[in-house]
């Protein structure tokens, strides 16, 4: 089983775009989550990530970064990896 995806958006952002573009091109099935209006999900990104920017990817509940994190994991090798790890059975949703 594949692992859970989750990218923090806003519409109008470049790097969410790119970052969901990588992602797609690696056939990575991922929930968008827009934060464009929704400061309490913003507060949140903020203190479960330490950043205030989007995009916020997760996998497995796992904060990664921002697309450029994203693409330096891919440029190591280190993606696949984390993507291909299942997500373990008890794992909470995120906020959403």
């Amino acid at each position: 089983m594949p692992a859970d995806v989750a990218i923090y958006t806003t519409p109008w952002c470049p790097y969410c775009h790119r970052a969901k573009a990588l992602l797609s091109r690696k056939n990575v099935r991922f929930e968008e989550i827009d934060v464009d209006t929704r400061p309490d999900l913003r507060s949140w990104l903020s203190q479960a990530t330490g950043q205030r920017t989007v995009p916020q990817v997760f996998i497995n509940n796992r904060p990664v970064g921002g697309f450029t994190d994203v693409s330096a994991l891919e440029q190591r090798g280190e993606l696949d990896t984390l993507l291909g790890e299942a997500p373990p059975p008890d794992l909470p949703p995120l906020p959403r």
